[in-house]
C-alpha cells in the first residue's frame, strides 16, 4: 500500500510569482478609436456628452448644438478642449 504525497495548498507567495504582463508586453488597448471608425458614431449624442460639451461651449462662447451625432460631439469636445484647456490635464 502506497502512500499519496501530501500536497500542499498554493500561497499567496505562490501568486507573487504570476505578475502580470509588462506594459510593452500588454495586449494593445482599443478604448482609443477614431470617432470616424465607431459602429454607433452616427447615433445621437449621449447625455453625458451633451451635458459636457454645452459647458464646454458656454467656457469658449461658442452655439450648442444639440443635433450632433456621438462621433461629431466626440471631435467638438475634442476641439473645444483644446481651446478651453478643460480635460486636458488628466
Amino acid at each position: 500500500m502506497s502512500k499519496n504525497p501530501k500536497q500542499t495548498p498554493a500561497t499567496p507567495d505562490d501568486a507573487a510569482d504570476e505578475s502580470p504582463p509588462a506594459a510593452s508586453e500588454a495586449v494593445p488597448s482599443n478604448t482609443v478609436k477614431d470617432p470616424d471608425n465607431w459602429t454607433t458614431g452616427d447615433e445621437s449624442m449621449t447625455g453625458a456628452q451633451a451635458s459636457y460639451l454645452k459647458t464646454l461651449c458656454e467656457e469658449a462662447g461658442e452655439p450648442f448644438d444639440p443635433a450632433l451625432t456621438k462621433a461629431e460631439a466626440s471631435k467638438h469636445i475634442d476641439a473645444l478642449q483644446g481651446k478651453t484647456g478643460r480635460g486636458r490635464n488628466h
